[in-house]
């Protein structure tokens, strides 16, 4: 095994999105991770186009490095089968509202009772000491409840949008990979387990009022918060004579160079408007508006290599099918094919982070529903007798088996 977080068992009871791109996080990080998933699957398997059912395109894109194996947690055969993986893991993550955990008989005292070094770590919708403890949660109720929504209202037409992207999910995952590794260390030197909690509401809020408390972050408050030049219906791409173009002229030397570029070097003393940053946010509606005349009269080759000469960031705006030809990341080596024991050949995302000590293996495909299931419950002490009757108690499903 391969990667920073090598030798790491995880026993992932999540579903959906938020959970699984947290622990497939993790097993990009080198963890071992097995997917329990209830006898009719992870909803996300049926999102999308498919070449077999149950394997979407979202599924396999949010579950790879990990193994399947399929318990029924409200049968008691399968609760049991829970705990006797939570006894050999190292960390379990779930994403139900932890009354329902309780309920399943999987509440962390009971858990910690047969591991004590366990980091148990939930992911679901609020803090449970409020008053919206017990409330189900999205990505799109989060958009809305956080500020997203409204924001968006803010530079359109007055109606509140959501992202077209699970935002939230991915965040709050991302930040409960990092709260679970952090937990992990903090075993590493006292050689105890904890619970961690990561709340969708909570989590979130930070990542949104950063940028946008604004004046709200005084009291009293000195506006009524938002951050302009993100808040600005001139930010987004440029049009440009043949297309669009991403183009940021933001720091003092980057209008220098970029009112230089255009015979307009003497804008900048002159016109107030662009003395320093806090006069160019002042004005920054009026400003974009200026640069996207500007912008409409040339073609976007050429405002790229303006850009690239004058040192200005700006990119192009790439549609879905494009990235797959963007030379950086052909050069780069970022997408990866794969052959896929039952999908065949398949096109996946590289993983960002790297390491230079203990970089990331060969990553395991997404798996079938189950596929796992019987090599799992060996390594956790069942006999080929007791999966059986697992099976047959409904308890566990094997492919292959009908049962």
């Amino acid at each position: 095994m391969a990667g920073p977080l090598a030798g790491i068992r995880v026993l992932d009871l999540t579903t959906t999105l938020m959970g699984p791109y947290a622990t497939q996080t993790l097993a990009e990080m080198g963890a071992e991770v097995v997917k329990v998933e209830p006898p009719e699957g992870d909803i996300v398997r049926r999102i999308g186009p498919a070449r077999n059912p149950g394997m979407g395109p979202i599924f396999l894109n949010t579950n790879r490095g990990k193994r399947s194996l399929v318990l029924d947690l409200k049968n008691p055969e399968g609760r049991e089968a829970a705990l006797r993986l939570a006894a050999r893991s190292d960390v379990l993550v779930y994403s139900l509202r932890p009354h329902s955990m309780e309920r399943l008989g999987l509440g962390y005292e009971t858990v910690a009772q047969v591991n004590p070094r366990l980091v148990y770590a939930g992911v679901y919708g609020y803090a449970q000491d409020g008053p919206y403890a017990a409330r189900p949660a999205y990505d799109d109720l989060l958009q809305g409840a956080t500020g997203v929504a409204a924001l968006n209202a803010r530079i359109g037409d007055g109606t509140p949008r959501y992202v077209p992207l699970g935002l939230v999910d991915r965040i709050v995952g991302l930040a409960a990979s990092g709260a679970i590794s952090a937990a992990l260390l903090h075993r590493e030197h006292t050689g105890m387990g904890q619970r961690v909690d990561v709340p969708m509401f909570e989590t979130m809020l930070p990542f949104v009022l950063g940028d946008h408390m604004g004046g709200l972050a005084f009291d009293p408050p000195l506006d009524a918060g938002g951050y302009a030049r993100m808040l600005s219906p001139g930010r987004r791409p440029y049009r440009t004579r043949d297309g669009w173009i991403c183009a940021v002229v933001y720091t003092d030397k980057h209008w220098r160079s970029f009112c230089a570029g255009l015979g307009m070097a003497d804008l900048v003393s002159i016109d107030k408007r662009f003395a320093d940053h806090g006069a160019r946010i002042a004005h920054i509606n009026e400003i974009l508006a200026m640069v996207s005349e500007i912008m409409a009269q040339r073609d976007t080759a050429e405002w790229m290599e303006f850009f690239e000469k004058a040192d200005i960031p700006a990119m192009p705006v790439n549609d879905l099918a494009d990235l797959l030809d963007d030379p950086h990341l052909r050069e780069t080596g970022f997408f990866e094919m794969e052959e896929h024991p039952t999908e065949g050949r398949l096109r996946r995302a590289g993983i960002g982070p790297r390491w230079s000590a203990s970089p990331a293996g060969e990553r395991r495909p997404a798996p079938v529903l189950g596929a796992d299931g019987a090599e799992v419950l060996r390594e956790a002490g069942y006999e080929e007798s007791e999966i059986r009757r697992l099976a047959e108690l409904g308890a566990t499903r094997l492919p292959g088996t009908g049962e």
